[in-house]
């Protein structure tokens, strides 16, 4: 069983994943979740020991220097920049077990949509080699996406 049960979801996670947006379950109790602040990739970084939160944050202030108010109020001109930010920012992800310990780091394309000029990374701790210990995880993650994430193309260090 993975860590999401529809009835009971917050009470089973663990603290540190109760305000993590939940993607997809993967095989040995383990599940991957979205990291959509600065302070969740904040707290990867440390658990990690790698620069998710730089790349995080470069990748926030790229989307929101991108966005276009629809209105021109002055009240209204930030309405829909976390919208805006979370549609064309890559998506970075964490692999955690039951206990909520991080295990892998995935930065995939805006809306997790195929894009041939996008470099998907993926990494274990220290920008390690997640593969060995969990390729069946990175692999459900690339099903639940409909994208190829194998070694040779995602795995920086080689």
């Amino acid at each position: 069983m993975g860590l999401r049960n529809a009835a009971t979801d917050n009470l089973q996670r663990p603290l540190a994943l109760k305000d993590m947006q939940y993607i997809c379950d993967a095989p040995g109790s383990t599940a991957w979740f979205r990291i959509e602040t600065e302070g969740e990739a904040a707290l990867e970084s440390d658990a990690m020991h790698h620069a998710v939160e730089k790349h995080f944050r470069q990748a926030w202030e790229a989307a929101a220097r991108s966005y276009r108010s629809a209105s021109s109020s002055f009240v209204e001109t930030n309405i829909g920049l976390k919208d805006h930010i979370q549609r064309t920012m890559p998506l970075f992800l964490t692999l955690r077990d039951a206990e909520g310990q991080a295990l892998v780091t995935a930065m995939l394309p805006p809306g997790g949509q195929h894009d041939p000029a996008f470099r998907i990374i993926i990494v274990g701790p220290e920008n390690g080699d997640p593969y060995r210990d969990h390729g069946e995880a990175i692999e459900a993650l690339g099903e639940r996406f409909g994208l190829t994430l194998d070694r040779a193309h995602c795995y920086p260090y080689r």
